[in-house]
């Protein structure tokens, strides 16, 4: 394309965006160089572009530097509409919290009795109501709480093993998110790794020869974020508990994801449950708070009484240990799985998952049939996907309002929805701005639609 033919040439000027901005509402709050700051960075980005047929007209442009100086004004961590699918969308902060596990929280508007024993006064253990419900639900022992699942790992292995030998299968040395290793953590806790067997394949006696004077704890991972298919073999937890007769050996399962009921039920494939890994022979389980169990982000530790309250005594514990908020939240969604009859009403999450697409195609309809006057677009099938590390290989059945304009891009228009009031985050696929509707919550579908009526432009409206 020759220089004099590049549509670029047409981008109007800073002072005419300008002009054009200072007209719209509420820009008066911000400063002359915030506004011209927020137009460069719009005009830059259209730059970069690929050529295109169109440039953005001057209101057009206006109206993105708006909403850029908008999220400027917002705080760093605002509510936003999750439209992808993924039920457990990492970015978007994972589970959804039920509502009794907010108003929970909302009651902690003064002080509280976070750790104190009420009926003598003197200090008590911060997680005990947790501790409580975790043996009701899993008839383990004893329990404890940290930051993170990561942060079990670390607290366990540093308490039951430091300085001495954990046995662990190479086809379970992990990596999650954020280049966490499971390698790098047995290492931080001071503990010895000793790997057996081989990437695909580990049996039981590669564990049995491993065993030394100096072997303190066997190691079991749930590969919850990956799969290893064919010619392929792990070792069971009830398997690995055969080898501790005779011997001083501590079994740890790390479930990840963890699950407290069998998802099964829910039409999706069985994962470990923390009960039938305790029945199997663990002495220690530790899986994630903000995953299958849908509450808020936290490292559940549930098992032997003996080694739980090692892993209390360690100097970890305090550095990892979680606050008021966490714990008011998780003991309430804990609670739920106490009512088994109405868990999966009352627990998003759940709810989430277990959603069939007969019951998602009504609702996919209504909202196509609110926003055709907007912008084109269609029901089709897709699909959704628990996120989270969780069920990896499990792609759910879905239905998804796939957008396109004329107007404008997929990607542009994706981009306007995430920075929008409310901000609506979607998937792009096949050039089209696609809105699955298991992950939306009751009454958001009112929320999307405000949010294409503030992205599409004026006069794709009309038309």
């Amino acid at each position: 394309m020759s220089q004099a033919n590049d549509p670029r040439r047409r981008i109007p000027s800073v002072d005419k965006v300008l002009q054009q901005l200072n007209t719209l509402p509420d820009v008066d709050r911000y400063s002359h160089g915030q506004r011209i700051g927020a137009i460069h960075d719009v005009l830059d980005r259209i730059r970069c572009e690929d050529c295109r047929s169109s440039i953005p007209t001057v209101q057009e442009i206006a109206e993105e530097a708006r909403l850029a100086l908008e999220s400027l004004g917002q705080s760093g961590l605002r509510r936003v509409v999750n439209a992808t699918g993924v039920v457990l969308h990492t970015n978007l902060g994972r589970a959804v919290l039920p509502r009794e596990a907010m108003e929970a929280v909302a009651q902690l508007k003064g002080c509280c009795s976070l750790q104190i024993d009420l009926e003598t006064g003197e200090r008590g253990r911060r997680e005990t109501a947790i501790e409580t419900t975790l043996q009701s639900i899993t008839g383990a022992e004893a329990a404890t709480v940290v930051g993170n699942n990561a942060g079990a790992t670390l607290i366990v292995l540093a308490a039951l093993c430091q300085g001495r030998e954990v046995i662990v299968s190479r086809g379970q040395l992990i990596e999650i998110g954020g280049s966490f290793r499971l390698p790098d953590v047995i290492a931080e806790s001071g503990a010895r790794m000793v790997e057996v067997g081989t990437t695909n394949k580990t049996h039981l006696r590669d564990y049995e020869r491993a065993i030394t004077e100096d072997t303190a704890v066997l190691l079991r991972v749930n590969p919850s974020n990956y799969r290893i298919v064919g010619f392929a073999q792990q070792v069971a937890t009830a398997e690995l508990a055969t080898l501790k007769k005779g011997r001083d050996l501590i079994l740890v399962d790390d479930l990840g994801c963890g699950a407290l009921m069998d998802l099964a039920e829910l039409g999706l494939p069985h994962e470990p449950t923390v009960q039938e890994c305790l029945r199997s022979g663990a002495d220690v389980v530790l899986f994630s708070g903000d995953k299958l169990i849908g509450g808020p982000q936290a490292g559940i530790i549930v098992g032997r009484k003996a080694c739980i309250d090692r892993i209390r005594r360690h100097p970890l514990a305090r550095a990892l240990r979680v606050g008021k908020f966490t714990i008011a939240a998780l003991e309430a969604t804990l609670k739920l799985f106490l009512h088994p009859e109405t868990l999966i009403e009352r627990n998003p999450t759940l709810r989430m998952l277990a959603l069939k697409v007969e019951q998602l195609e009504p609702r996919a309809k209504a909202l196509a049939e609110r926003l055709i006057p907007l912008v084109p677009c269609e029901v089709i099938r897709g699909h959704s996907a628990c996120g989270g590390g969780a069920l990896p290989d499990t792609p759910i059945d879905s239905v998804v309002v796939a957008v396109r304009s004329a107007s404008i891009s997929a990607a542009d228009l994706a981009r306007r929805l995430r920075l929008g009031r409310p901000s609506v985050i979607t998937r792009v696929q096949n050039d089209a701005v696609c809105l699955d509707v298991r992950t939306l919550l009751d009454g958001e579908e009112d929320e999307v639609v405000k949010a294409f009526q503030n992205a599409i432009p004026s006069e794709s409206k009309q038309r």
